[in-house]
C-alpha cells in the first residue's frame, strides 16, 4: 500500500488531520444541521397554535376533565392486593355504619337539651311580646361599646357613666313608655340574615310584624327530623295561630353506595294550608289578559291566578318525587334552596337570635368568612411586604434585575 504524501510530496504522518478534508466535513455536518424547510414550517405552526388563548383555554379544559379520573394503578395491582382493598372496603362500611349509629345518638342528645332550652326560649318570647319585663340583673350586661366609652374616659370612665345616668333622669330622657317588648324582632332578624332577606317582600312586612316566636320541635326516635313552629299574634291576614314545616330526615347509609354517606340528610319537606283571610292571600295574585278573536277580530278580557313573590311559599314547598330520578335539575335546585332555609333557621336564627337582631352573629360569619380568603391567598411576597426589610448585603427587589 503507498505512503500518502502531500501537494510537496512530503508523506503524511499517520494520525495528522488532513485540513481540506476536514473543512469538506464542516461543510457536510453544516448541512445535516439545517432544518428541512417544511420541518421548520411545522415548528413555527406549533409555536404559533400554542400562543393561542383559545387553544391554550382548550387544552386545559381537557387537561381540568381528566381530574378525579382513575389512572389505572388499581386494575395493574396484583391479585393479593386487590383482595385485600376489598377487605379494607368492608371495614370502611362498618365504619360508616357505626358513623351512622353516632349520629343516632347525637339526635338524641340533641332531643335531651331541646327540652331545657325551652326554659330560656319561653323567657325570651316573654321579653319579646312585653309578657314580662326583665329583672334589673337580667339587664347587666356589658357590651364592647361600653367598654371603649370606659377606655375613652380613661380611670374616671365609671364616675363619668354614673354622672352621664343622674343627667339623663333629671332631663327626663327616658325611654317611650308605650313600647311594649322589643318590637318586629324576627321581622328584623330575617331582613338581617341575606338568605331570609331575599324572600321578602313589601306586602310581607305587616304580617311578619305579627310573628312572636319561632320553635324548633326535634322529631324524637325513630324518627330523625324537626318541625319549625311559627307562632302569630291575632291578625287581619289569616286565622292560624301557628304556621308549621317539617323536615324529615335520614342517618341511613344507602346500601348501593354506602360510601356517598357523610351524615344526616334532609330528605324531604311538608308545609301546611294557610287560611287566608278573603282577598288576603298574598301568595297570589291576580292578571288581566286581552284575548282577540281570531276570526271576529274581537278582544275581551280575561283574568288569571298566578303565584305571587312572597315569603309565605315557603310553606307550600316543592313535592318531592317517590322515584329520585324524577328530579330534575331545577327541581333539585328548589328543593336544595328550601333545605338550606330551614336548616339555617334551625341550626342558627333560632338559637342565636338575638345576636342575628343586633347584626353581631352576622359580622361573626363575615369575619370568619375573610380570615379564609385570607388563608388561601398564600404567602406575601417580601416585595410587597411594607415591613418587609433586606438582609444585610442584600438587594432590594427593585435591584436585581440591574
Amino acid at each position: 500500500m503507498a505512503d500518502k504524501t502531500n501537494e510537496d510530496g512530503a508523506p503524511l504522518i499517520d494520525g495528522a488531520v488532513d485540513i481540506e478534508a476536514g473543512a469538506q466535513g464542516d461543510t457536510n455536518s453544516e448541512e445535516m444541521d439545517t432544518v428541512d424547510p417544511k420541518d421548520q414550517a411545522t415548528l413555527d405552526l406549533k409555536k404559533q397554535v400554542l400562543q393561542n388563548p383559545q387553544v391554550l383555554a382548550a387544552l386545559q379544559e381537557k387537561l381540568d376533565s381528566l381530574i378525579g379520573q382513575r389512572s389505572g394503578y388499581i386494575d395493574l395491582l396484583p391479585p393479593a392486593v386487590k383482595r385485600r382493598i376489598k377487605a379494607l372496603k368492608n371495614y370502611q362500611v362498618k365504619q360508616i355504619q357505626l358513623e351512622a349509629k353516632f349520629y343516632e345518638e347525637v339526635h338524641q342528645l340533641e332531643c335531651k337539651y331541646a327540652r331545657m332550652y325551652d326554659e330560656t326560649y319561653e323567657k325570651r318570647k316573654g321579653v319579646i311580646t312585653s309578657q314580662v319585663e326583665p329583672t334589673d340583673s337580667d339587664c347587666e350586661w356589658e357590651s364592647s361599646e361600653d367598654e371603649a366609652d370606659d377606655e375613652d374616659a380613661g380611670g374616671d370612665g365609671k364616675e363619668v357613666k354614673a354622672l352621664a345616668e343622674e343627667v339623663k333622669n333629671k332631663i327626663n330622657l327616658m325611654d317611650d313608655d308605650d313600647t311594649k317588648g322589643i318590637p318586629e324582632f324576627w321581622l328584623t332578624i330575617f331582613k338581617n340574615v341575606d338568605l331570609t332577606a331575599t324572600m321578602i317582600q313589601d306586602h310581607d312586612d305587616p304580617i311578619l310584624k305579627h310573628l312572636e316566636d319561632i320553635r324548633v320541635i326535634l322529631h324524637e326516635s325513630p324518627e330523625m327530623g324537626f318541625t319549625l313552629e311559627f307562632h302569630f299574634t291575632p291578625n287581619e291576614f289569616f286565622t292560624n295561630k301557628t304556621l308549621t314545616k317539617r323536615y324529615d330526615m335520614k342517618s341511613e347509609p344507602d346500601e348501593s353506595d354506602p360510601f356517598s354517606f357523610e351524615g344526616p340528610e334532609i330528605v324531604g319537606a311538608k308545609g301546611c294550608k294557610i287560611d287566608w283571610k278573603k282577598g288576603k292571600d298574598i301568595t297570589v295574585k291576580v292578571i288581566k289578559k286581552k284575548q282577540k278573536h281570531k276570526g271576529r277580530g274581537t278582544t275581551r278580557q280575561v283574568t288569571k291566578t298566578v303565584t305571587n313573590d312572597s315569603f309565605f311559599n315557603f310553606f307550600k314547598p316543592p313535592e318531592m318525587p317517590e322515584d329520585e330520578t324524577e328530579i330534575d335539575e331545577e327541581l333539585e335546585e328548589l328543593l336544595s334552596a328550601d333545605f338550606e332555609i330551614g336548616h339555617m333557621i334551625r341550626e342558627r336564627i333560632v338559637p342565636r337570635a338575638v345576636l342575628y337582631f343586633t347584626g353581631e352573629a352576622i359580622e361573626d360569619e363575615e369575619f370568619e368568612e375573610e380570615e379564609e380568603e385570607e388563608e388561601g391567598d398564600g404567602e406575601e411576597d417580601d416585595d410587597e411586604d411594607p415591613d418587609y426589610q433586606p438582609k444585610d448585603g442584600e438587594k432590594p427587589a427593585e435591584c436585581k434585575s440591574q
